[in-house]
């Protein structure tokens, strides 16, 4: 799941309202946790006091990792975010998308 060889899209909302570096980051999260890897990542993006925060779950296996950006060379953002692998290909969504 998820190989980096894999074409990787992403929808038109996330193009719009996910600044660059945070879906960088999220790809970047993706590659580097634990094998296995469930075929749905989910990210919870949120703002507390000035800093985004990121909340990165998936199911089977059980994953639940936060990151708190401190320094960012956009904007934070409020948001729930999909990385579904589904097979062929990785797509990148917001939730009210899917």
């Amino acid at each position: 799941m998820f190989e980096k060889s894999k074409d990787r899209y992403l929808t038109i909302g996330v193009d719009e309202k996910i600044p660059i570096d945070i879906q960088i980051f999220m790809w970047e999260a993706v590659d580097n946790m634990p094998e296995p890897k469930d075929y749905l990542q989910v990210f919870n993006l949120s703002v507390e006091n000035g800093l985004q925060i990121i909340k990165h779950t998936s199911e089977q296996p059980k994953f639940d990792m936060t990151y708190i950006l401190t320094s960012l060379l956009t904007k934070a953002v409020t948001a729930k975010v999909y990385i579904i692998d589904d097979g062929d290909h990785c797509t990148m969504l917001l939730a009210e998308e899917y």
